[in-house]
């Protein structure tokens, strides 16, 4: 049975670009795609990219449906990509900074707002089985900490241990969520990388970038460098070509949003334990950070946020 994903006027949304299914669905426009989601965006980039993190070869006439959703993981910024093929549905994250151990409770809740979305004119107390696609997640780790080739991160192992005397530690949790965390930088897992040209040259590009900042110190020049070096060497020619302008702004965007971040976490520790965290929980709600991405950086329980956020 074909899922048919809808948009708000009913219509089937099969192939379409990542902008203008944010731009059917309605999304504020203060949300930006990152370099990566807007390269991906391509149905065809796409399947050639989970080829290879699948070691598969798919038709290029397999159909994919994009569904991202906005605002979901980070506000502001689209680094995600979420997409059906082949009775699967895929989330696949970018991900530049240190690898977060929340990510898979925060794809949990990623992916149920998916199947909310997929499923909203569907009747779920009927007495027939509703198909799913069947869930896959991949977080696409480039970040300058080191990171192994590639580690499977559980949803159970936050979980904690019966602290009752009695109480019986089962075997297999009765939810489980993997996340397959992929390091993408350049020289790492090279076999993955010679699958998909584009994931090839998007990690080289990124790395040129992080080159010549290291040589001249500037940002905004190193990213520029970066541009104009790739596209005379045939490194994603076409597409720096038609989007250079806006990959400068994304990637500077980008950076300057996770230094940012981390910065605000530094301080929070050397300002004192709580003094540190609510000041931190403060400037993250003046930046306008959701509460849920707030709560996995500062660990405050979700009261604590909204008690700071109604002074």
């Amino acid at each position: 049975m074909k899922i048919d994903f809808r948009d708000l006027s009913g219509g089937a949304i099969e192939n379409l670009p990542l902008p203008y299914y944010n731009k059917r669905m309605g999304v504020n426009k203060n949300y930006k795609d990152s370099v990566f989601s807007l390269l991906f965006s391509d149905p065809d980039l796409l399947r050639e990219l989970y080829c290879a993190l699948e070691n598969v070869a798919l038709p290029k006439d397999v159909p994919i449906s994009i569904n991202t959703l906005q605002d979901a993981l980070f506000q502001n910024r689209v680094n995600d990509i979420s997409f059906a093929i082949g009775g699967k549905q895929v989330v696949l994250i970018e991900h530049q900074s240190t690898i977060n151990p929340n990510m898979p409770l925060r794809l949990l809740m990623y992916v149920t707002r998916v199947y909310e979305k997929m499923l909203q004119d569907r009747n779920i107390h009927t007495s027939k089985r509703i198909p799913l696609p069947r869930p896959e997640f991949f977080v696409l780790y480039n970040g300058l900490a080191p990171f192994p080739d590639e580690q499977v991160v559980k949803l159970s192992d936050a979980f904690e241990q019966p602290d009752i005397s009695g109480l019986v530690e089962k075997e297999h949790p009765a939810l489980e969520l993997e996340v397959r965390v992929i390091n993408i930088n350049q020289g790492r897992n090279e076999s993955l990388l010679g699958q998909s040209k584009t994931l090839s040259q998007y990690s080289a590009f990124i790395a040129k970038a992080r080159e010549f900042e290291e040589v001249s110190g500037d940002r905004n020049e190193a990213v520029t460098q970066a541009v104009r070096y790739c596209r005379e060497n045939d490194i994603l020619r076409d597409f720096l070509e038609k989007h250079g302008t806006e990959v400068i702004n994304m990637l500077l965007t980008e950076w300057n949003w996770d230094e940012a971040l981390a910065t605000r976490f530094q301080e929070g520790r050397e300002e004192g334990i709580w003094k540190g965290i609510e000041q931190t929980a403060r400037k993250a709600l003046a930046q306008g950070f959701p509460v849920e991405v707030i709560q996995s950086i500062t660990g405050l329980s979700l009261e604590a946020i909204k008690g700071l956020q109604a002074e």
